[in-house]
């Protein structure tokens, strides 16, 4: 009789540690899912930058060293390098016209995250318009 309850007081006490081990496998593998989710609303992952943004901005920053760089040359050489800073000057107008093109282009990737363009849409369209009002004023 007394082996009968030691049996059945082991399988009770086998039960038990399995559901806890199930409830902790069942709790971690829940907090696994709620990380790879993210914190978005509605359990949505979080949205990935556009590829076409990052580009746009890494071209505003090309146009931006382009033009420091032709400044120091400026600096540099008092002036007398006209035709360099001149060429820089165009590359740098082309430069950011293609970092608009590509932040516009990027703003139709769909399910990403639009900062990127964004950003680059401003920085670009500022470089272009201040390249410009540089280059009508040297003609003028």
């Amino acid at each position: 009789m007394q082996e009968k309850v030691n049996e059945i007081k082991n399988k009770i006490r086998d039960y038990v540690n399995s559901e806890i081990a199930n409830r902790k496998e069942r709790k971690r593998l829940k907090e696994r899912e709620k990380r790879r989710r993210g914190s978005r609303k509605f359990g949505q992952a979080k949205l990935k930058h556009s590829k076409m943004g990052i580009t746009s901005c890494s071209y505003a920053g090309g146009t931006a060293g382009l033009l420091l760089f032709s400044i120091l040359i400026a600096y540099f050489t008092d002036g007398r390098a006209p035709g360099i800073i001149g060429a820089l000057g165009l590359v740098a107008l082309v430069l950011a016209g293609f970092g608009l093109h590509a932040a516009i282009k990027g703003m139709r990737e769909r399910e990403k995250n639009y900062i990127t363009c964004k950003i680059g849409i401003a920085c670009n369209a500022l470089l272009v318009l201040g390249l410009t009002a540089i280059f009508l004023g040297g003609l003028l």
